[in-house]
C-alpha cells in the first residue's frame, strides 16, 4: 500500500485529503493548523475529518521544527502532498518521501504563484482560474506541473464563489492524476516562470476603495474581498463605507466628475465614477447600518462626495 503524509487545511485540504483515503492511500499521518481565533472560520475543517477517520493529526507551529521532520521521516512516507497548507515546506522535509512532493495550488500556475490565488484572481479580473497539482521544490509554487482543473470566473463572481469551484477543481485534479501518481507514470511539465506573477498575502486593509479607479476595478474589489473577507470599505465623515456587492451598469458614457454615491431617479444607490462609468451598490453599510435603511439615506441627504484619505 502506498503510504502518504498529508500537510492539509480549509476546504481544498478536506477534499483533496477525501480523494487519498478514496483512493486506498495509506495516510499515515496528517499536519494542520490550529484555528487561529482572530479569524473568521467560514470553511471545514481537516482536523474533524481527521478525527471522524480515527487519523493521526498534529497541528505544529512551525512545521519544519527538527522534531516534526523527524516524525515524518520515521513513517518513510513514499508521498508528501500539500493541500492548502499555509506553511512552506522546506529541504529537509520535502527530502523524505521517496516518491515525491506535491502540492495543490488554487489557480492555473504560473498564473498567480504565492499567497490568495483566488483573490488575486478576482481582483486582476481574470476571467479563469483553477486548480494545479505540482512538484514542490524549496521555492513557492514553481515546480513541475501534474496536472491542471480550469473553472470560469464570471463578471459578478465573489472570491467566495470563486473558491468554491477551486475546490472543485482540486478535487477534479487529484482524482485525475492520483492513478498515474501512484503508478509511476505521471507526466511532470517543467513551468514557464515567464507567463504568471507571484503574489504576496493580503491584510484587510488592501480592501481600501480608490475612488479614482474606473468602476470596473472598484467592482473588481468589491467582489474580491466581499463576504466572508472584510470587504471594501472608505472611511466617511458619517462612518465607515463598506461595499459588499456591486455591479457595472457602465463602463463610461457619464460626464467624468468627482466620484459620488448617491440614490438615482429609481432610488438605486449607484456610484458615479471619475472615468465616467456608474457602479450600482447593491449591498452595503455606513457605520454598521445597511445603505437600505431609509435612516441612511436621510443622513446622507440622497448624495455624498467620495475621496481618497489627503
Amino acid at each position: 500500500m502506498t503510504r502518504a503524509v498529508v500537510f492539509a487545511y480549509h476546504n481544498v485540504g478536506v477534499r483533496c485529503l477525501q480523494v487519498l483515503l478514496a483512493a486506498g492511500v495509506e495516510v499515515a499521518l496528517v499536519v494542520t493548523h490550529t484555528d487561529d481565533p482572530r479569524e473568521q472560520i467560514w470553511f471545514s475543517s481537516v482536523a474533524g475529518l481527521c478525527a471522524q477517520y480515527g487519523l493521526p493529526c498534529i497541528a505544529p507551529a512551525d512545521v519544519n521544527d527538527p522534531a516534526v521532520v523527524a516524525q515524518v521521516a520515521a513513517l518513510a512516507p513514499d508521498f508528501l502532498f500539500s493541500f492548502y497548507y499555509r506553511q512552506l515546506l522546506q529541504a529537509p522535509l520535502l527530502a523524505i518521501p521517496t516518491r515525491g512532493a506535491y502540492n495543490m495550488h488554487g489557480s492555473l500556475l504560473p498564473q498567480f504563484r504565492g499567497r490568495a490565488p483566488v483573490n488575486w484572481a478576482v481582483l486582476h479580473g481574470a476571467r479563469i482560474t483553477g486548480a494545479t497539482l505540482h512538484q514542490m521544490n524549496t521555492k513557492p509554487d514553481n515546480g513541475p506541473i501534474v496536472g491542471q482543473q480550469a473553472v470560469p470566473i464570471l463578471p459578478d463572481d465573489t472570491a467566495h464563489e470563486v473558491f468554491a469551484k477551486v475546490t472543485v477543481a482540486a478535487e477534479m485534479c487529484l482524482y485525475q492524476c492520483l492513478p498515474y501518481l501512484l503508478e509511476g507514470k505521471a507526466d511532470h511539465r517543467p513551468q514557464d516562470l515567464t507567463l504568471g506573477g507571484y503574489f504576496g498575502g493580503r491584510r484587510p486593509e488592501d480592501g481600501r476603495i480608490d475612488w479614482h479607479q474606473p468602476a470596473r476595478v472598484i467592482h473588481n474589489l468589491v467582489r474580491a474581498v466581499s463576504y466572508p473577507y472584510p470587504g471594501a470599505f472608505a472611511d466617511l465623515p458619517l462612518g465607515r463605507l463598506v461595499l459588499w456587492q456591486t455591479r457595472v451598469l457602465a463602463e463610461d458614457g457619464y460626464p467624468p466628475q468627482a466620484c459620488c454615491l448617491q440614490l438615482d431617479e429609481q432610488q438605486r444607490w449607484v456610484i458615479y465614477t471619475t472615468e465616467g462609468g456608474l457602479l450600482q451598490v447593491l449591498a452595503g453599510e455606513l457605520d454598521g447600518r445597511s445603505l437600505a435603511e431609509p435612516e441612511i439615506a436621510r443622513a446622507l441627504q440622497g448624495r455624498i462626495r467620495l475621496s481618497n484619505p489627503a
